[in-house]
């Protein structure tokens, strides 16, 4: 079978040399940070909050798989904030989760009773999407995972997002790329100078997804060995949001609920192809594993 030629998402330059060197200096680790037990008298108020704000007309199974993996990955509750017309149908696929016909001012009120954001999957790239995405950035206090439409909206990324809140950013290759305004290849030939070069413009944790997910902090840099060619199917990465938004919600630090998400995720996607195959992995499969292996 003949493969057609990946496209590039920069504009054809590489990496700096700045940031080569800078990912050399980055320390490996190999530790996956453990997950807290739950309390016997817990409740779900104690058990996080996260916000997702996604979906869009013809995108709604992006907000469906963050809502879901959030709650999968033990959020207490969580609120998808979506356009008024996908409510409804989201409450049929997700009964556990509410919803929240998405406005600026809505959200805004949503951000200041939440534990974790997750902002992004399948938000679409509208400049309404654009001007929503910066706005939660600029107004969140609490943790915010920076995924899919919203990595589109901050690119190139040309300065450091102002944020009171940690930013947590989740690019594939080509959105790495996109980010730095470089080419794919370019990221694809050195990974540990991109992940590290994104850490230096965003000021945040970077997860660069991929086989053998990177996850940095700018000092430090975790290689996840789990998962699989699976994972090459639509809204794998929206799974991944939305169980890191869970994590986040729960109390963990960035750089160690990254670190547990990509693990986990990819055990996930390991236990699923275990029972079926890669290649007939989906991207639903993933939060029902996820309820299965968790401890």
């Amino acid at each position: 079978m003949t493969r057609s030629p990946r496209r590039s998402a920069g504009d054809g330059a590489g990496l700096p040399v700045a940031a080569i060197q800078l990912g050399k200096r980055l320390a490996m680790t190999r530790r996956v940070p453990r997950l807290s037990r739950r309390a016997a008298d817990a409740h779900k108020g104690d058990c996080g909050r996260v916000l997702v704000v996604a979906g869009s007309d013809g995108m709604l199974g992006a907000a469906i798989l963050a809502t879901t993996a959030a709650l999968r990955g033990g959020a207490g509750l969580v609120t998808a904030a979506v356009p008024k017309p996908l409510m409804a149908p989201l409450t049929i696929a997700v009964p556990p989760a509410m919803t929240l016909a998405r406005s600026p001012a809505a959200v805004a009120r949503a951000l200041a009773a939440t534990d974790a954001v997750v902002l992004g999957p399948g938000i679409g790239t509208t400049a309404a999407a654009g001007t929503l995405v910066r706005s939660v950035i600029a107004k969140s206090v609490a943790p915010v995972v920076v995924d899919a439409g919203a990595l589109f909206a901050l690119s190139p990324l040309t300065q450091r997002p102002r944020s009171p809140a940690a930013l947590v950013f989740t690019p594939h290759v080509g959105e790495a790329a996109r980010l730095l305004g470089v080419d794919s290849d370019a990221v694809r030939a050195n990974r540990r100078g991109a992940v590290a070069a994104l850490c230096e413009r965003t000021g945040g944790v970077v997860v660069l997804k991929g086989a053998g997910t990177l996850v940095s902090d700018g000092v430090r840099c975790f290689r996840n060995t789990t998962g699989n060619a699976g994972l090459a199917t639509a809204g794998s990465g929206d799974v991944l949001a939305g169980l890191l938004g869970a994590l986040l919600a729960d109390g963990m630090v960035p750089f160690d609920a990254a670190c547990a998400a990509v693990h986990w995720h990819g055990a996930a996607a390991d236990h699923v192809a275990r029972r079926t195959s890669q290649r007939g992995l989906i991207a639903s499969d993933l939060p029902p594993a996820l309820a299965e292996i968790l401890p």
